[in-house]
């Protein structure tokens, strides 16, 4: 009997080692000093093509579309400017419901809260001639156009 319970001691001190050892393993950290930091990150965080023509099947789906722009966190880019939008949506009809379930699976997978907007075609063309600010800013900055039936 005491030979018995001297062995399962042993068991368990072996068990206690195991762990101690995998948790001396060495962790591995990126230094955001590196030169060429940005780089990496955003050949990391490049989304795929595939991803970019779902987003598209989608967004035509909620009505329509004339113009669909990318920019800010989908295009990996830190935007503090608070007129910034990552997705402006000109339309003549919209389906609202379907346009927030698009909201929220982009803000599943982005990690972030999407800032947005949706105009008509005429609000959108009268602030593109007046050179209004805040589509000035998304046009002149990096963006992506998705989809692009007015020729801009």
């Amino acid at each position: 009997m005491k030979i018995q319970a001297k062995n399962k001691r042993r068991k368990v001190n072996r068990k206690k080692s195991r762990k101690k050892t995998l948790l001396r393993r060495p962790a591995f950290a990126l230094n955001s000093d590196f030169e060429f930091f940005r780089e990496l990150r955003d050949l990391i965080l490049k989304s795929s093509p595939a991803e970019k023509d779902k987003i598209v099947a989608r967004v035509n789906k909620l009505g329509r579309i004339k113009l669909a722009v990318l920019s800010g966190i989908f295009l990996n880019k830190e935007n503090n400017d608070p007129l910034g939008t990552d997705l402006l949506i000109v339309a003549d009809d919209v389906n609202r419901r379907k346009l927030y379930s698009l909201l929220k699976s982009l803000e599943a997978n982005a990690g972030k809260e999407i800032k947005f907007a949706v105009m008509d075609r005429e609000e959108f063309k009268y602030r593109l001639a007046m050179f209004d600010r805040f589509v000035r800013t998304l046009m002149e900055g990096p963006h992506e156009k998705l989809i692009n039936r007015l020729g801009i």
